[in-house]
């Protein structure tokens, strides 16, 4: 049996090696990195995998694995060619931000979302951005859906449908790891959304740390360490959920919330 589960992962992962082979042969010669870094394309091919599998997990069923792959694979290429390690910044931290990078930029490109979806989880942010400026503070799941008029079913359902909006930067072209060969996204490329003018563009890095930090520390224990689970332990959602005893979507669904009030505490700020 064990024989049989082993021969079957050779398999694959010798599948995996010859897409990738091919994608890297097909490459345009200008753009293909010198023969001697093919060692290296090698050895950071499953980074490319993990990256894909935790973005994909936060996708709608009909966006293709396969095609994510040979994105990240492109991605990781340009990275093996434009890396300079005169900037004192890891290779594998450089490829994991090149490989999300080309990834959501072709989500960016497939427009994947429906707009009924991305309709609704901006009437959802304008409402708890609305809704935590009266109070002060982070507004409760209950405070929400009071203010939008839902009832518990129906505020999963529009929770589950924003969810991928929340788990990836989607108008950001640019996301970096949190550490050497990460494939994390950083909490700090995650808060800015479609419609709000690109934070560099408006106050030094620093200075939005400071604040996601802040409001991070004035959110509910709950959602606080499922974000720091989540963003700086790196723990899957699974895992989370086994921590909290609660379902995988229900962590889900407090990590959407969290993120929405992040950005939407962000955005007010911005606009000031």
């Amino acid at each position: 049996m064990n024989q049989t589960i082993e021969k079957r992962e050779n398999e694959t992962s010798k599948m995996k090696k010859a897409n990738a082979a091919k994608v890297y042969e097909s490459a345009d010669e200008s753009s293909k990195p010198p023969v001697q870094q093919k060692a290296l394309f090698e050895t950071y091919l499953p980074l490319v995998k993990s990256i894909v599998a935790r973005i994909k997990i936060n996708l709608p069923p009909h966006i293709d694995e396969q095609d994510l792959n040979s994105v990240g694979i492109t991605g990781l290429i340009n990275a093996l060619k434009k890396y300079d390690p005169e900037q004192k910044k890891s290779f594998g931290s450089y490829a994991a931000m090149r490989i999300r990078g080309a990834i959501l930029d072709e989500l960016r490109r497939m427009d994947w979302m429906p707009r009924n979806a991305r309709t609704n989880f901006k009437k959802l942010r304008a409402t708890v951005e609305e809704l935590e400026q009266k109070l002060g503070r982070p507004a409760e799941e209950e405070e929400i859906r009071a203010e939008l008029g839902l009832t518990h079913k129906e505020y999963n359902q529009l929770m589950a449908e924003v969810r991928p909006i929340s788990f990836l930067p989607l108008d950001n072209a640019s996301s970096s790891g949190g550490g050497d060969d990460s494939e994390t996204a950083d909490l700090n490329e995650i808060i800015p959304d479609e419609g709000i003018v690109p934070v560099t563009a408006k106050m030094e890095k620093d200075e939005v740390t400071r604040l996601v930090a802040e409001r991070i520390n004035q959110l509910p224990e709950v959602p606080r360490k499922v974000l720091a689970m989540y963003y700086f332990q790196d723990m899957r959602l699974a895992e989370i959920a086994e921590v909290f005893g609660l379902t995988e979507s229900r962590i889900c669904q407090i990590h959407s919330q969290a993120i929405i009030s992040l950005r939407s505490y962000i955005t007010s700020v911005m606009h000031k």
